[in-house]
């Protein structure tokens, strides 16, 4: 078991108002004007970027390394065991594009059906949203820092994704559904907060499952096409982003 003091507890809470704040506010960004956004979009699309290939994908090789300690008690400890943690990881990366696609071709061949779909989607990110706050003292134990930039990353996220449900769902994605996301987040910090300390077999397979997912949303909501998108902006969050990874760890280390 993995003990969870209550200095993380508080300090997660922190970040999930912050998370919450940027679910109810997301709408604010479409009085962004355009030249403004595309920037935004692609100063985003940096951040998030460094947050997946310079924390997200070595934590998914921890993550590996903890499945790796309680499964070696296994007799015959397999190569596709060896790689749980990543075959959750693309689970997790499968499931959300599978979604993107079913709401896109939904609504072309049977609007009628527009409202399971609908249903199907805004779970899977209520889901999302619980493993972020849920996993969240972990994250903050782990580096303060690392907490902070990741919350960054998906404040700004947030926004976009909002943006891409309500491209999705326009008629039925508004108020309740941005509700039930921002109480998806506090879900997940009570439950955290108010439970047992967390297992560490299952919060790495949380923690990869949630990897996969924000992997494809990362890309496909703020890898905006060539168009829409700024390659400066974008290089000045991957560098910030960058800079700031770095002196985490080497503070940490």
């Amino acid at each position: 078991m993995e003990f969870i003091n209550l200095g993380s507890i508080l300090e997660a809470l922190v970040i999930t108002l912050v998370l919450m704040l940027t679910h109810y506010l997301s709408p604010l960004i479409g009085r962004v004007p355009g030249g403004n956004e595309r920037r935004l979009r692609s100063f985003a699309g940096g951040v998030a970027v460094a947050y997946v290939f310079l924390h997200m994908l070595p934590e998914l090789v921890e993550g590996k390394d903890a499945v790796g300690e309680v499964l070696g008690q296994v007799e015959h400890l397999t190569p596709l065991l060896d790689l749980a943690i990543f075959l959750v990881a693309l689970i997790g990366f499968t499931i959300y594009y599978g979604l993107e696609l079913l709401a896109t071709r939904q609504a072309e061949r049977s609007p009628r059906a527009e409202g399971q779909v609908y249903a199907l989607h805004l779970g899977a990110y209520c889901l999302y949203n619980f493993l972020i706050t849920y996993t969240m003292p972990l994250r903050v134990q782990t580096g303060l820092g690392y907490a902070v930039i990741f919350t960054a990353a998906m404040a700004l996220h947030f926004t976009f994704t909002d943006r891409g449900l309500n491209r999705h769902f326009p008629r039925r994605f508004h108020y309740k559904g941005r509700l039930l996301l921002v109480a998806s987040l506090g879900a997940g910090w009570v439950v955290t907060a108010l439970t047992d300390p967390i297992n560490v077999l299952a919060v790495s397979l949380m923690i990869a499952f949630l990897s996969g997912s924000i992997l494809y949303n990362v890309f496909k909501e703020e890898l905006p096409t060539e168009r829409e998108s700024s390659y400066p902006w974008f290089s000045l969050g991957l560098g910030l982003a960058t800079a700031l990874l770095a002196l985490e760890a080497y503070t940490r280390h």
